[in-house]
């Protein structure tokens, strides 16, 4: 019986400041402050209460196993290919993609190559990320980044995306659940001829205690710490990081993520890293996706494996990751 299996049994039954990689961070803010929702504390009154947060949804997956055929998008894109208001982020982004090479914190391994190729950006927002861990174009990111309440989930939006090598793509939503956190979408579309993606596969198993892990996301470009409007972070587009695996919150269900996420890390990270891949270093596998931080202590946080996994079987099947 493989570790796989076993958690499928078992199933039965945002983000942060930013500048350093030390374990216990001074707190900045308070609550699970996504980059939406510190943008609006940022700028509204200061009378003005939260508006109550919507109860958690069932996770949505309408036909998921249907896998329709990519279609082969423009190169380059033009105003009549792209969505208007969208071209001018995709063109920045992928000017950067082209012309810089993300700084490595560690020797350029089998792993980190891996899952720098497999990393994809959102390109709606000045940041968000997701991993692909499909050859066939399946990615992953957090339920946050494509909607924040099951009000604004819309499953027939494209969503916009370009992988690290500046290959634009798009997808659509085919499970979204916001206990765990959790979104996956399929590529629908690509700025390319070919048939198979990069793309970082799961686990046989859950990561060792204080593993050594790596963190590829896109930090937002927007600096929500300054008292300035329009403040620019300066941040690369594609920003690489190494921290350690530190286990999971005392007493968290795995599976609930909707507030803070249960697997706890190290690597630096900032708004916009949401859905960043952790992957562990020796192995190269997928053990978890940065989501969120914790405002007491500055641990970074996400959703591990297990709630990844059970997550995988519910909306496709584990048998048909392909």
């Amino acid at each position: 019986m493989t570790w796989q299996s076993t958690q499928q049994d078992k199933a039965q039954g945002k983000n942060e400041p930013q500048r350093s990689q030390q374990d216990e961070i001074p707190p900045i803010s308070s609550g699970r402050t996504t980059r939406q929702s510190a943008r609006q504390m940022k700028n509204k009154p200061a009378e003005q209460a939260p508006a109550p947060e919507d109860t958690p949804a069932k996770p949505h997956a309408p036909n998921p196993t249907i896998a329709p055929a990519i279609q082969t998008l423009p190169s380059p894109f033009t105003a009549r290919d792209f969505p208007k208001a969208l071209l001018g982020l995709l063109t920045k982004k992928k000017t950067w993609l082209a012309t810089h090479t993300p700084s490595f914190p560690i020797p350029h391994t089998p792993a980190l190559q891996t899952v720098l190729s497999s990393t994809l950006i959102f390109v709606q927002e000045e940041a968000g990320t997701a991993v692909c861990i499909s050859p066939a174009g399946l990615l992953l990111t957090c339920a946050h980044c494509v909607a924040e309440t099951p009000t604004e989930l819309d499953l027939s939006q494209p969503l916009w995306l370009l992988f690290s090598s500046g290959l634009a793509v798009r997808a659509h939503c085919i499970s979204w659940d916001a206990k765990r956190d959790l979104a996956l979408l399929r590529i629908t579309a690509a700025q390319s001829s070919t048939p198979t993606f990069p793309y970082t596969p799961l686990p046989q198993g859950p990561p060792r205690l204080h593993a050594h892990l790596i963190c590829v996301g896109q930090p937002g470009g927007e600096d929500l710490e300054s008292a300035l409007p329009g403040a620019k972070t300066g941040y690369d587009v594609v920003h690489v990081s190494t921290g350690r695996f530190r286990g999971y919150a005392a007493g968290q269900d795995k599976q609930d993520n909707a507030e803070i996420g249960a697997l706890k890390h190290n690597c630096w990270t900032y708004w916009g890293h949401s859905g960043a891949p952790l992957v562990e270093v020796e192995k190269g596998n997928l053990v978890g996706l940065h989501s969120s931080w914790d405002d007491q202590t500055g641990m970074r946080r996400g959703i591990g494996i297990e709630a990844i996994v059970a997550f995988i079987d519910e909306a496709i099947g584990l048998a048909n990751l392909v």
